[in-house]
């Protein structure tokens, strides 16, 4: 079993346990496989070349969630090319789908976490009670090196927008 970390993160103010490792800045990122749908997985290499922006959210149907997805889906169309903004959730991937088709989202590509849950235990955001991604922001380079971590301490705030697109575009 992956180690459980004693960070203080918190559910409605209710203490959670994260499984897995705490990253930083300058680790390399981990692989991934997730699933783009219920049968097409991706993982890391998939978006080789790319500075990557991974948004990890509990449920897109919340309203945190849903505000962070849309916040960075209208940040992308500023990012360009080089840019991938990825939605990590553990929702089902056909939900994931209406949810963006209701919503609009065209820039973000959202990828779950249900099948195997290896993405929160690898990154680190695993809530071992709920087996939900704790919210956090991950951004990778090119190379895939972590230039930028946000691991929120209560799930249900917004990440520090600014502070992430900032560590995007320095790598522009």
């Amino acid at each position: 079993m992956a180690q459980e970390r004693a960070q203080a993160a918190t559910f409605k103010g209710n203490p959670i346990t994260l499984v897995g490792p705490e990253l930083k800045a300058g680790d390399k990122a981990p692989d991934f496989t997730l699933n783009k749908s219920l049968v097409e997985e991706v993982s890391l290499k998939d978006f080789d070349g790319k500075i990557k922006l991974i948004s990890v959210v509990p449920s897109l149907d919340t309203g945190v969630c849903d505000a962070q997805t849309r916040r960075f889906n209208q940040e992308a169309h500023n990012l360009g090319d080089q840019v991938v903004v990825l939605t990590v959730s553990v929702d089902l991937p056909f939900a994931q789908a209406r949810w963006c088709g209701a919503a609009g989202i065209d820039r973000v590509v959202t990828l779950s976490d249900y099948k195997h849950r290896a993405f929160g235990e690898a990154y680190g955001v695993l809530i071992k009670e709920l087996q939900l991604d704790h919210r956090s922001i991950f951004v990778l380079d090119a190379d895939n090196t972590i230039q930028y971590v946000e691991y929120l301490s209560e799930m249900g705030e917004h990440p520090d927008y600014d502070k992430a697109i900032a560590a995007v575009k320095s790598l522009l």
